[in-house]
């Protein structure tokens, strides 16, 4: 009765961590309204999300690690954090410039079939049937929502897609690099430290190549700034952790289909953006695949 308890909230804790997650993208197409550049809304983001994992990092800071830990995992620590959420997320924030948020979620939501390739390129890892019709399927799907989107909205799509596509393989990258360092550290000791190194890349990224005062936005920018950081980056980061923590990674990336869903819906409601039913069905195929790969790893598990 307890586990079942431990598994329902897991999934309740996972579900809402992310809607949150998907909300990123609705926010930072609201921000751009008012003529604010993709580094400044991402300096805002990092900005205000900084004092919360430094809190939390000195919290955690004093508990032991579950393992041994050497000089060399914080170097690759340090090496995750760059390109796990400080070049991931700049991708991220500069391809919604040219693309609409629902269209950036669902390409986005390649990464557990590029983590699969990158398994069988660089860690050996055969793929399964399974797995090999599931990178099709998800494939597939973005060719159809994204040449549905590039008649929409012109050739700008190209090159929004080409970022969000960078963001997913660097992301991707960075799940299948730091799998052996979150037992090293903990969960929320090295999300915290790898949160503070991108935090600490995307200032030094401003300081050098930005031309704008940040105390000169319009104030609408800096409450969405806020927003984002607090309930698009920290409190989502710590809700996706407990999660897999109780219901396990597999478990969790059945359930993370429902991103791609939620963000359409978001995007509808606050930003007016609509699939054709062409787009929609594109976003289905690419929901199943990687629901294909999640079950079948959820029942070998």
């Amino acid at each position: 009765m307890q586990d079942k308890k431990k598994f329902i909230s897991g999934i309740l804790l996972g579900i809402l961590g992310i809607v949150l997650f998907s909300s990123k993208a609705v926010m930072v197409k609201l921000a751009y309204k008012y003529q604010v550049d993709a580094l400044s809304v991402l300096f805002l983001r990092m900005l205000f999300s900084f004092p919360f994992y430094i809190v939390i990092a000195i919290i955690y800071s004093r508990k032991s690690n579950p393992e041994i830990v050497v000089k060399n995992d914080y170097l690759w620590l340090a090496f995750f954090g760059i390109v796990g959420y400080y070049l991931s997320s700049y991708f991220d924030f500069v391809g919604l410039v040219y693309i609409k948020a629902s269209l950036e979620r669902i390409i986005l939501f390649l990464y557990p079939t590029i983590i699969i390739i990158f398994n069988k390129l660089f860690l050996k890892k055969p793929i399964t049937q399974t797995q090999a019709i599931a990178i099709f399927l998800t494939y597939l799907g973005i060719v159809i929502t994204f040449w549905g989107e590039v008649a929409i909205s012109g050739k700008d799509t190209y090159l929004g897609g080409f970022f969000i596509l960078l963001c997913a393989i660097t992301y991707a990258s960075y799940l299948v690099g730091s799998g052996w360092l979150i037992p090293k550290f903990g969960v929320v000791k090295f999300t915290s430290y790898a949160m503070l190194i991108s935090c600490v890349c995307v200032f030094i990224h401003f300081g050098i190549f930005s031309k704008i005062n940040i105390f000169s936005l319009q104030w609408e920018v800096y409450v969405l700034g806020f927003l984002i950081a607090i309930f698009a980056t920290v409190i989502p980061s710590y809700l996706v952790s407990e999660s897999i923590n109780r219901i396990s990674s597999s478990n969790f990336a059945v359930i993370a289909g429902f991103g791609p869903i939620s963000t359409i819906i978001l995007a509808a409601i606050f930003l007016n953006e609509l699939l054709t039913l062409l787009q929609l069905f594109g976003a289905l195929v690419v929901i199943f695949g990687i629901l294909l790969v999640s079950l079948k790893k959820d029942s070998n598990a």
